[in-house]
C-alpha cells in the first residue's frame, strides 16, 4: 500500500521548521491562500452557469477592462485575509492603494501582494487561469505599515508562489528552500504534495511569447525569437511555441519541462508590461529556486530596485541557459 501524500499544512510544518521559527504562521498563511484557490476554483467550475463571465464595465488602476471574475477573485482574497490575524496589509494589482488591516496589527507578521486573477482574458473561453502571490515580513512594530513598506526588492520576499486553475487546481510555492507543488484533491478538499523539489531543466525545447507584438520588439529580441525557429540539431532547435495568454500557465509549463517565456520591453516602451511586485518578483523567485533564471533582458529581476507599487518591468524567465542566450541577443552581444 502506497504512502498517503502529505497535506500542504503538514508539509510546511514538518519540512520548514528548520528554515524558520514562524513555520506555524507561514503554514496558516499558505493554507489561507489555498482556501482562496478552493473558493475561486469552485466559481470557475460553474462559470458558464452563473452570472460571473464578461466585464463589469469598469477599468482597474492599470487602465485595463475589469472582468467580473477579476473583481470576484480580488474580493475573495480580501475576505479571506481580513480577519485572519495573519497579514496586516495587502496590495493587489486590481487596487490603486494597499488595504490595511489595523485589527490584525501588531500580531500579524506578514504583508501580502497578489495578482488575484492572472490570464483574465481567458475567463470567457474556459482556458487556464491563475493567481500569483508574494509575502513580505512586516519589519515595523511601532506603527502600521504604509505603502512604502510594501515596495521592496524581490530578494526580501519570505514566500512566493502561484495558484493554477487548469485540469486540476495547483498551489506551487517557495520559502527559499526549493519549490514544491500541491494538487487539490476535490474529494477531500485538501492540497496534497504532488511535486516535491521541482527542478527546471537547464535548457528546454519550447518558448512562450505574444508574437502579435513582434513589430514592437527591439532588433535583438526579434533576432532571438527568429533564431529559435531555425533548425539546428546540435542546439535542439527549432523550438515549439506554447503561449496560452495566462502567465501562470505558461511559466508552470516551463518550470516543469524547461524552455523560456518572454514578455520583453518594446520600442518606445522599454519598461515592459508585467508588474514587478505582483508578477515578476514572485515568479522569478520560484523559478530561481528551481534552478532557472529570471531577467529583464539586462539584469536579474530580483535585483531590480522597487520604486512604486504598480511598477512595470520586462520579463524573460525560464531555463538558465535559455535566458542567458536571450540576454546575449537582447543586449546585442550576438
Amino acid at each position: 500500500m502506497g504512502q498517503i501524500p502529505l497535506t500542504l499544512s503538514r508539509f510546511i510544518i514538518q519540512k520548514q521548521t528548520a528554515y524558520s521559527g514562524d513555520a506555524e504562521e507561514l503554514s496558516g498563511l499558505l493554507s489561507q491562500i489555498g482556501l482562496v484557490g478552493k473558493l475561486i476554483a469552485q466559481d470557475l467550475r460553474r462559470a458558464g452557469l452563473i452570472d460571473i463571465l464578461g466585464t463589469t464595465g469598469g477599468m482597474n488602476v492599470q487602465g485595463e477592462t475589469v472582468k467580473k471574475l477579476d473583481e470576484i477573485a480580488n474580493e475573495t482574497f480580501l475576505k479571506a485575509f481580513h480577519h485572519s490575524e495573519l497579514v496586516c496589509a495587502v496590495a493587489s494589482e486590481e487596487m490603486e492603494k494597499p488595504v490595511l488591516f489595523p485589527e490584525n496589527w501588531p500580531q500579524a507578521k506578514y504583508m501580502l501582494l497578489f495578482d488575484p486573477l492572472d490570464g483574465s482574458s481567458n475567463t470567457d473561453c474556459n482556458m487556464p487561469l491563475g493567481a500569483i502571490f508574494s509575502v513580505l515580513k512586516c519589519e515595523r512594530n511601532d506603527r502600521m505599515p504604509t505603502e512604502d513598506d510594501l515596495v521592496r526588492k524581490g530578494t526580501e520576499q519570505v514566500a512566493a508562489g502561484y495558484l493554477l486553475y487548469g485540469s486540476s487546481t495547483m498551489l506551487v510555492y517557495t520559502v527559499g528552500q526549493g519549490v514544491h507543488g500541491f494538487t487539490l484533491e476535490p474529494g477531500i478538499g485538501e492540497y496534497l504534495l504532488s511535486h516535491e523539489r521541482i527542478r527546471t531543466p537547464v535548457r528546454g525545447k519550447v518558448y512562450g511569447a505574444n508574437e502579435g507584438n513582434y513589430h514592437k520588439w527591439t532588433t535583438g529580441m526579434k533576432k532571438y525569437v527568429d533564431d529559435l525557429k531555425v533548425p539546428d540539431k546540435n542546439a535542439g532547435k527549432p523550438y515549439s511555441v506554447r503561449y496560452s495568454a495566462c502567465l501562470v500557465a505558461d511559466v508552470h509549463r516551463i518550470l516543469l519541462g524547461g524552455g523560456i517565456y518572454l514578455y520583453p520591453g518594446e520600442l518606445g516602451k522599454p519598461e515592459g508590461k508585467l508588474r514587478l511586485l505582483y508578477e515578476a518578483n514572485p515568479l522569478a523567485w520560484v523559478v530561481e529556486q528551481a534552478g532557472g533564471r529570471a531577467s529583464t533582458g539586462i539584469m536579474r529581476i530580483l535585483d531590480m530596485e522597487a520604486k512604486q507599487l504598480h511598477q512595470r518591468v520586462p520579463l524573460i524567465i525560464g531555463s538558465a541557459d535559455d535566458v542567458l542566450e536571450a540576454e546575449e541577443f537582447i543586449q546585442d552581444r550576438r
